[in-house]
Formats: structure tokens, sequence, C-alpha cells
């Protein structure tokens, strides 16, 4: 670890700075009304790919330590910028980033609203309050104790429960509450639940309710289809939090699934540095709108978000960056493959 002794910098420093390493300016005025409102730091996620590299280097912490495992080398981000590198590319990196966040939660709200029905009509059928019965979910979710908390995972995943009904001022929570206390049956409370809560609570349940949904969307394997929705909650957290999305590692990765199943992207899991960026993800959102909407445009409305990506070429900027898959322009996306 060590210690920050970076300064406060005003947003003309700040814009000084960025001159002095070499980005250019052409436009002040605009470069400091960006810098006012988007603010330095956001920026830096998106100019830091025109930063110049060191050479292959062992980088050490303060004490002279190798931060790396042993063996590992990396090349370093300097604080010069790529010769001929402007203000506005970075400007222009976020805007498409920007436009690529909100259209990813428009296809993910639709996902989440269809996820709401499937969990609570599937659950539901067994009993209004399954939710709550440790004995209708998968064991290691209801009964297992986790050493770190000292609680099971359904525990912990009814206390994010129970804040989201005491935090909600909606209407039909309020009557039911009134009229009929709590619990709520399943069909009103996952009308409250976000995509983590039902991503979440998908997991645990039992693997034969799991896999009755799957197979609605075309999967055999619910556990994969759990694998899904957790990547597919970990990319709705990074465009809800506006962090930048368009080349980021996405951590949480998708399990591939079983042969014949997705056909269209399958060669996305032969690849780990597609599999790790969000374009699989994009391609998974497209499949399961091919059931949750089948004459949705989404698909139509990506292509052309990705066919305006900045001219970037000079600093090695392109899709690639996203993960993007050989061919993906002529995929037809008329029926699930």
């Amino acid at each position: 670890m060590t210690d920050y002794t970076k300064p406060w910098l005003s947003h003309l420093e700040q814009l000084q700075q960025l001159k002095d390493r070499g980005l250019t300016v052409t436009d002040d005025q605009r470069a400091l009304a960006h810098l006012q409102r988007i603010g330095y730091y956001r920026l830096s996620g998106y100019w830091f790919a025109f930063r110049q590299r060191s050479g292959v280097c062992t980088p050490l912490n303060k004490y002279g330590k190798p931060l790396l495992k042993r063996g590992k080398t990396d090349y370093l981000a300097l604080d010069a910028f790529k010769y001929g590198t402007t203000f506005q590319q970075a400007v222009d990196l976020y805007v498409f980033d920007k436009r690529l966040r909100l259209l990813a939660l428009d296809g993910l709200e639709r996902i989440e609203v269809a996820l709401r029905v499937d969990i609570a009509h599937t659950l539901g059928r067994m009993d209004p309050y399954a939710y709550l019965t440790p004995e209708l979910l998968h064991d290691e979710f209801a009964y297992k104790i986790d050493q770190k908390t000292g609680v099971t995972p359904l525990h912990k995943w009814q206390e994010s429960h129970a804040r989201l009904i005491n935090r909600s001022r909606e209407t039909f929570i309020e009557h039911h509450k009134k009229k009929y206390g709590l619990p709520l049956p399943i069909w009103i409370a996952s009308e409250i639940w976000d995509f983590g809560t039902l991503s979440h609570l998908f997991g645990g349940m039992r693997e034969e309710e799991q896999d009755t949904i799957a197979a609605r969307y075309g999967i055999s394997n619910g556990r994969v289809f759990a694998s899904w929705l957790r990547s597919l909650n970990y990319l709705r957290n990074v465009c809800a939090h506006h962090s930048r999305l368009w080349n980021r590692n996405m951590t949480d990765q998708p399990r591939k699934p079983a042969h014949g199943e997705a056909t269209l992207f399958s060669q996305g899991w032969q690849d780990s540095h597609v599999q790790a960026r969000p374009f699989l993800l994009f391609c998974i959102v497209q499949y399961l709108l091919m059931t949750v909407n089948p004459t949705s445009t989404w698909w139509v409305r990506l292509s052309e978000l990705l066919s305006s990506f900045p001219d970037l070429s000079e600093a090695g900027l392109n899709l690639k960056g996203m993960g993007i898959i050989e061919g993906w322009q002529q995929w037809e996306w008329s029926e699930r493959q």
C-alpha cells in the first residue's frame, strides 16, 4: 500500500495538467465545461487507454517489493499521452459508453420484469410464501451457515427483501400491509425486487424449479441460467452506477450452455477475452429478449450504436476491446438459436 499524495486541483489546473502531459485541447471553454459537468476522475477512465505505456517491467511498492505475483511483468501506464491524443476523443468515447449503458439498461429492464413473473409464478404455485419457506428452496441456500456472516444465504437474502419492503412507498404495498399485514404473497413482493434480489433468489431455488424457468428461455441447465443472471446483474450494476462499460473486464462471467443451445454466439466461450468482455452479455440479453419480446428492435439499435463507435484506430482502440465476435453483423435473430 502506498501513501496518497496527489493534491486537489481546480478545474483550470486540471486542464493545464492534461495539456502538460501532451493532451491536445482545441477548445478550452468546452473542455472546462466537461471537467465541471462530468469530472476529471470519471473522464480519466476514458483517456486511460490513450496514455503512453512503459516497457515491460515489474512494478514495485514503496518498500521495493514486487506488486505482481512472482515472475509476472506488466506495461505501466505513464502520465504522458500518446502523440496526437485529443480531449475530444476521450469525450467521444465517454458519450458512446453512456449511450451503450442506457441501451443495456433498456434490454435488462424487460428481462427483469419477465423474470419477476417467472419466479413468482413458479414458486407461488407451490406456496404464496415459498420465498420464506426453507424446505421449498435449495438446501445450501436455506440451511448452510456462512462461516463469515454466521447466517444462511436465505437469511441474508430475506434481510435484503425486508429492507426493500420497509423502504417501499408503493400504494399496493401499503394497501396490503394495512389490510392483511405481512408477509406479502410472492406475486406482490416480487414487484419491488430489483435484478440483484431476483438473481440471488433464483440461485437459491431448487434445481427442478430452476430448470423449469431456464427451459422457457431455451436453456436446459438451470445452474447455467443462474450464472447468466448473476452476470447480467453485474452488467446492470455497472450501468446503474454510470461506470465505464465498453471495454470493462466482467468479473462475474456467464457459464457456457449445453451443446446446441445459444449456438449463434457459442464461439464466445472459446475465447477468454471475449468471455470476459461485455459483448457476450449483450448477446445473452438479446437471446433472452427473443423469448421476452420476439419483435424487439433492441439488437438493431445495438448494431447501429456499435457502428457509430468513434474512429480511434490511431490509438489502437476499436470494438475488439469490448470482445466483439467475428461476423456479428451477419447474425439473424429471427428465431432463438
